[in-house]
């Protein structure tokens, strides 16, 4: 099967063309690197060209809501449409669990706006909503710290490893469209303080940890809010085998 993966030289686009190769798939990358620009739309048309199949993993660093709505709007809409052109029969997007409470945050409207624009276009879709991955606690103490110390809000997450994200995104391309798929979850429940530490702790990193509600991420993100819902999908990697593997690092 003929398959395209948007944002194919990211984390977890790499890892689903790897999944998706390995599973004997002929594997398409779309990346600006590769003069395919989703931005533009430049050379979308011919990458794809007798694809079955389209797997949007692209991310943004945007912390400008306009900017990052823009840009999901603008990515999505391009890829939609030369989807349509090319026969594409399966719109496959990767998003995030909880972005439908936490209205504040930046990152999850651009994705709201992705979501909505995937649900209402002329593709046959599903969307796959994970939860935060291994590396989020230490990514995000790494964007607060100062001087050896970081200010990191205790939020409860259930952390997922881009591998196992990457092989159900393989499995749900190669299948019907779904439409809004079940949560997909790593299998325990963490606090992102503790996370952090650990993290840390493997690495031979000394970082002292601030916990507050006043940096990054606020109240409106506390409690259940970012776990998966009932009846989700859990993934086996746990979150100690992953901090095995940062210590062999």
């Amino acid at each position: 099967m003929r398959i395209a993966v948007a944002g194919a030289t990211g984390n977890i686009g790499s890892l689903t063309v790897a999944a998706l190769e390995r599973a004997g798939h002929e594997v398409v990358p779309i990346s600006r690197s590769l003069g395919r620009d989703l931005t533009t739309g430049d050379g979308l048309d011919d990458a794809l060209a007798g694809v079955a199949a389209v797997v949007d993993t692209t991310n943004h660093t945007g912390t400008e809501r306009s900017q990052t709505v823009d840009f999901f709007g603008t990515t999505t809409r391009n890829l939609l449409t030369a989807g349509e052109k090319a026969g594409v029969r399966h719109h496959v997007v990767l998003s995030i669990v909880g972005i439908d409470a936490v209205e504040g945050n930046a990152h999850y409207a651009g994705k709201r706006e992705q979501e909505r624009l995937v649900a209402e276009g002329p593709i046959p879709w599903t969307i796959v909503r994970a939860t935060q991955f291994h590396d989020f606690a230490a990514m995000v103490a790494s964007w607060t710290e100062r001087d050896g110390v970081a200010a990191l809000a205790p939020l409860l997450v259930q952390p997922i490893a881009p591998a196992d994200v990457a092989d159900v995104l393989a499995e749900i391309a190669v299948g019907e469209p779904q439409g809004r798929y079940r949560d997909v979850a790593g299998p325990e429940t963490q606090d992102l303080v503790d996370m952090a530490r650990r993290t840390h702790a493997a690495r031979g990193q000394d970082v002292r940890l601030v916990p507050t509600w006043s940096g990054l991420f606020g109240t409106s993100m506390a409690g259940n809010v970012l776990l998966p819902g009932e009846g989700a999908r859990l993934v086996p990697t746990t979150f100690d085998a992953w901090l095995a593997e940062q210590s062999e690092v």
